[in-house]
């Protein structure tokens, strides 16, 4: 039916036949109807097990095969999508159980026989469709191209054609009957036959009553027509409408000719009804395609996003937990977005999906490294508290002062290294520190407890660094030209002071610690004034090349700045753990950003100063 709509054409004046062709859809928007029906994709895109696919094959094959071209590719896309989700959690489950999937491998579809079985079935019923119907046109051709002979012999003289009048509307009834023909034959057949036909009613002189009844039923046919049309423009689902006009177009074109003053207000009155379902199909679909474009952008920046957290590498578990839910996110977000245009609908999905595997492949590698990790520090500082164990326990031999301050020496350095050793399992760490520290406390309440001389001593080293911190104190209140090489000097001398009392040597390192950043800071900002002072005075002295090479130079930095503060801002927002090492950690990178930001504030002063020295240079040329 559809091939005899976009190829026959109506008995109409060549005005007429013109205007039809003007107002008859774009062959790209029904060759778009055909394929691409949006209801059919939708459902086997919702279709949640491979048995439903099956189940629909079977029930096309039952129907003789006829199905859309694209509703197969559908249920094809389908099938494999439910495989690969199959193949998917399979991979996990194993990943789960085993701790990677080396050695995976998935189950034997043991439905796919049945898909491809039942899908060549449809094929082959399609082809035999196919081949069954092009003879049948060719059958319809071959009758025709007689029926147009049988009428020219009854135009030869008008007593035959009074004579045949009967036969000649049996030919045109069967005639009409005859659908569909080969496409290229179509235009030229009906133009022979009308010709023909208008010759046979021109030699009809003796039968005008009888035309004039067929004029007044084709008009009342072709006016029913019309109003079905009128009623189309109205319908709501444009696409069935369209449809259902191309239907009315073939029963117009099928319909005689009416009398000829009525010709031509008959077709307008059709033809704009046409129109008017022609232009909101045209507009449904170019709201489809816009659709598609905003699904595109929309599906491109959950790309970025998802390309963004794989490329970022959280440092602990919190960061790594805090983008899988983002990329799940994305996910969940994405299946909500309807279809973009399918010329890239595939490439877009695979550069999400290769964005989401990236991240859960580093994020699987990161906690297999993190395991190894955990139990290699786990085991090392085992030894370390077997050691301190050791040590304490050989404590109540030690008889002179220089075996307690060399069991001391070794119980300091064995916390040192316990600080340098990464993390351990958290079920373990408590009770594993714990054992450790008390260890350690247990040693310097030994030792204090043996020598009241050296607790003296261990209180005099704390007024010392107390005195020390208060010097620090007083300079950074002042901060004058020596500032840096007094800070040393008391930073030496607070290296070269002894031990203070265990219990008072934390809050006492964290007070000099304080003191020693707020002077560095100062420090640093004194250093970038003059930095930028000097730089200016530079510039100014520059001219022709140097400066402008100063300029890119000083560019350069500034973006170079600026991007190290995003990277740092972005590995920050990976951080929601409450735990005391990640508050620090936090602090630190908070810090660090911050010295960061002065730093790019300084080099865009420089790039303010160079830029300038090149308008001042070019306003002198």
């Amino acid at each position: 039916m559809d091939e005899i709509i976009k190829t026959e054409a109506p008995e109409l004046p060549a005005s007429e036949a013109a205007a039809e062709i003007a107002t008859q859809p774009a062959e790209n928007d029904t060759a778009q109807t055909h394929d691409t029906p949006q209801s059919q994709q939708s459902d086997a895109h919702l279709m949640q097990s491979k048995a439903e696919v099956i189940a629909r094959l079977e029930a096309i094959a039952a129907d003789g095969g006829r199905a859309e071209r694209a509703e197969l590719d559908s249920l094809k896309q389908a099938y494999y999508r439910l495989h690969q989700k199959e193949a998917a959690r399979e991979r996990a489950a194993y990943v789960e159980a085993h701790g990677s999937d080396e050695g995976f491998l998935p189950s034997p579809d043991t439905e796919e026989k049945a898909f491809k079985d039942n899908l060549s079935r449809v094929r082959e019923l399609r082809a035999a469709a196919a081949a069954e119907e092009e003879t049948l046109k060719q059958r319809n051709l071959e009758r025709k191209l007689q029926i147009i002979e049988e009428v020219k012999a009854m135009t030869e003289s008008a007593e035959k054609a009074d004579k045949s009048y009967d036969a000649f509307k049996a030919l045109q009834t069967e005639w009409k009957t005859l659908t569909p023909v080969p496409a290229e034959r179509a235009t030229e057949l009906w133009k022979t036959y009308q010709a023909i036909a208008d010759q046979f009613y021109d030699l009809l002189s003796l039968c005008h009553e009888l035309r004039d009844y067929d004029y007044r039923k084709n008009l009342e046919t072709k006016t029913r027509l019309c109003e079905q049309a009128e009623r189309l423009a109205g319908e709501n689902d444009v696409v069935s409408a369209f449809h259902a006009l191309q239907q009315l177009h073939q029963e117009f074109r099928e319909t005689g000719p009416v009398a000829k003053e009525h010709r031509e207000e008959i077709w307008n009155r059709f033809k704009a009804a046409s129109t008017l379902v022609n232009k909101a199909h045209q507009a449904h679909f170019e709201r489809l395609k816009a659709e598609e474009e905003q699904n595109l952008e929309r599906k491109t920046a959950l790309c970025e996003q998802a390309e963004a957290i794989a490329a970022a590498t959280p440092e602990n578990s919190a960061g790594w937990e805090q983008g899988t839910q983002a990329v799940i996110a994305l996910q969940a977000e994405w299946k909500t977005i309807g279809f973009t245009p399918k010329k890239v609908n595939t490439q877009i999905f695979e550069r999400f999906r290769s964005a989401c595997d990236a991240f859960f492949t580093a994020k699987s590698e990161h906690f297999r490294a993190t395991r190894e990790s955990l139990a290699q520090n786990l085991a090392a500082k085992t030894a370390l508290a077997e050691k301190a164990d050791e040590i304490i326990a050989a404590a109540e031999a030690f008889a002179a002062q220089n075996e307690w301050e060399s069991a001391a020496a070794r119980i300091i350095d064995l916390q040192r290294k316990w600080k340098q050793i990464g993390t351990v399992p958290r079920k373990v760490s408590t009770a594993l520190w714990e054992r450790f520290n008390g260890t350690c406390n247990r040693f310097f309440e030994l030792k204090s407890a043996a020598g009241p001389s050296r607790r003296q001593e261990e209180e005099a080293n704390f007024d010392t660094k107390r005195g020390i911190i208060e010097r620090l104190e007083a300079l950074a209140a002042e901060m004058g030209d020596d500032a840096l090489q007094k800070v040393r000097e008391l930073q030496k001398a607070w290296n070269e002071t002894g031990h203070v009392p265990f219990r008072k040597k934390d809050k006492l390192y964290e007070a000099y610690r304080s003191v020693c950043d707020k002077i560095y800071d100062a420090l640093h900002e004194s250093a970038g004034r003059r930095s930028v002072e000097n730089f200016k005075r530079r510039v100014a002295e520059t001219a022709g090349n140097d400066l402008q090479r100063e300029y890119q130079r000083m560019v350069q930095a500034l973006e170079q700045k600026r991007a190290e503060i995003k990277t740092y801002e972005t590995n920050l927002s990976f951080f929601s753990g409450k735990s005391k090492a990640a508050a620090s950690l936090v602090g630190d990178i908070e810090k660090k950003i911050s010295r960061l930001r002065e730093d790019a504030e300084q080099i865009a002063e420089k790039v303010k100063a160079a830029a300038a020295a090149l308008r001042e240079e070019k306003k002198a040329e």
